[in-house]
């Protein structure tokens, strides 16, 4: 199976204030999706739940949430949701931030939450492993792919700029990391050779580092670079809003497994349950296809036309996420620690 090339032709409009909109403050809040009125819910409580979430999910979330208000279990539920980059939010909820249900990028940042009390340990023991959505890492390109990206060796090209996030407040980064480095491992070169690929590519050819993948996709779309490294859903979000970008679907790259908990210190645990269940029906999964994820439910998948990467591997067979973060990640000691300090970028919270 060949590279695969995505183009649109809808009207081009500039929407980087919208984009920009969005990110201009961390962990931002929203109020709302009220529930239209004070009626208790099927528990015969009422209240209020707050969804703190990493960046790029929620368009989704502000679709999915006045749905679940309408069933029994949702009615009379406001909710209050906050949105960032998936480490910055994960260490904010350790930190005492409210929350009644977690929706992180990758698994280690819930795993946080297990380390200081905060989810339960059985968090994941449902038929999708605790995984309300897929994605994979794709290359967004400018419209008509002008310097014709198609591999993870043309990123390497002399003069192409790459655009992704730092991986220690990003876990988006972190997928397009191990994204490169088993991309390389599945092209048959050593670990070694994978190694020396990173670092080529973040020394050589990446000039900025936003802190979420929504900040690094308005960076992008501002005029930055050659090739943004996001997730599919990230780059079928802005061809949605008229941006004027395509995107290359490699033929080696990671699948994406984005987590979501109850936070046990939520006055609400049975509501922020069944919040959870609906995220698996029908509608919600519906829902998030729409918005460019891939559905984990297989029937709802079934309905969408995403492509099937012939080199698509998981974190685990890379090692799984509690090596891969000691290795590449930890902050006293790992390869991209060593990177980072070379290039002076901050590998602070």
């Amino acid at each position: 199976m060949g590279t695969h090339l995505f183009t649109h032709t809808r009207k081009r409009i500039a929407l980087l204030s919208a984009l920009a909109a969005l990110v201009t403050l961390p962990a931002l809040a929203v109020a709302g999706c009220g529930g239209g009125d004070d009626a208790a819910g099927a528990s015969g409580e009422g209240g209020n739940l707050s969804l703190v979430a990493y960046s790029t999910p929620r368009e989704a979330y502000e679709e999915i949430i006045p749905a679940f208000q309408e069933t029994d279990a949702g009615r009379g539920f406001d909710f209050d949701q906050s949105y960032a980059s998936s480490g910055e939010q994960s260490r904010a909820v350790e930190a005492g931030l409210a929350a009644d249900v977690v929706a992180f990028s990758l698994e280690p940042d819930i795993t946080r939450l297990i380390d200081a009390g905060l989810v339960d340990a059985s968090w994941n023991q449902n038929e999708y492993k605790g995984m309300v959505t897929d994605s994979v890492v794709v290359f967004a390109v400018r419209e008509g792919n002008p310097e014709n990206i198609q591999t993870w060796d043309d990123l390497l090209r002399e003069g192409i700029e790459v655009i992704t996030p730092n991986p220690f407040t990003s876990g988006g980064a972190q997928w397009n990391i191990m994204a490169a480095y088993g991309a390389q491992l599945e092209q048959g070169k050593s670990d070694e050779e994978a190694i020396d690929y990173l670092e080529e590519l973040f020394l050589e050819h990446v000039p900025v580092q936003d802190k979420s993948a929504r900040e690094s996709l308005a960076t992008f779309i501002g005029g930055k670079g050659d090739v943004l490294l996001a997730y599919e859903n990230e780059a079928i979000f802005a061809r949605q809003e008229d941006q004027p970008l395509d995107y290359v679907v490699p033929d080696e790259t990671i699948l994406i497994e984005n987590p979501v908990a109850v936070v046990s210190t939520s006055e609400h645990p049975e509501t922020a349950q069944a919040f959870i269940d609906y995220l698996y029906t029908p509608e919600a999964q519906e829902v998030f296809g729409e918005k460019g994820y891939r559905p984990v439910v297989p029937d709802v998948l079934s309905q969408f036309d995403y492509p099937d990467p012939p080199g698509l591997f998981t974190i685990a067979d890379l090692g799984g996420w509690p090596d891969v973060r000691k290795r590449f990640f930890d902050r006293e000691e790992s390869i991209f620690l060593d990177i980072e300090n070379e290039l002076g970028v901050s590998t602070d919270d």
